[in-house]
């Protein structure tokens, strides 16, 4: 089984690779939705507006790249043990930071899903400063 993904090795890494730039673009854009909707009046037709954007923005884009770059960055890994002869390589200084990344990457998802639910209950307390300066920071 393992050999059989280590042959299919490219194929995972393009997959992942197309997974991160989905993942990375929505959750880049995603804070900029909320600096609008901070503006909008709670019930208004805008709110409900920015409230349909950022869920479709979550569960079409955002959500499933997610599940496809920590899919095939398994994929990667299990593979990468067959061609590397072992698991090694996972102690390594640039393994153990793009790890780290990932976690901090899945954290930061799981705040802007709380945000979004947030706007959606009407419970936002974070003001548009807040979110420019998040969108700003990359």
């Amino acid at each position: 089984m393992l050999d059989w993904l280590a042959s299919h090795y490219n194929l995972w890494r393009g997959l992942h690779i197309i997974g991160v730039i989905a993942w990375m673009a929505g959750m880049l854009y995603l804070p900029r939705l909320y600096v609008y909707h901070t503006k909008a009046a709670r019930g208004s037709e805008m709110d409900l507006t920015f409230q349909t954007m950022e869920v479709k923005l979550l569960r079409i884009i955002i959500n499933p790249a997610m599940g496809l770059t920590w899919i095939f960055g398994i994929l990667l890994i299990l593979s990468d043990s067959v061609l590397r002869g072992g698991w090694g390589y996972l102690a390594q200084p640039w393994m153990v930071t793009k790890l780290i990344g990932v976690l901090f990457l899945s954290g930061w998802h799981g705040f802007l899903s709380k945000a979004r639910r947030q706007f959606a209950d009407g419970t936002n307390t974070r003001s548009e400063k807040f979110w420019r300066m998040t969108n700003e920071l990359p």
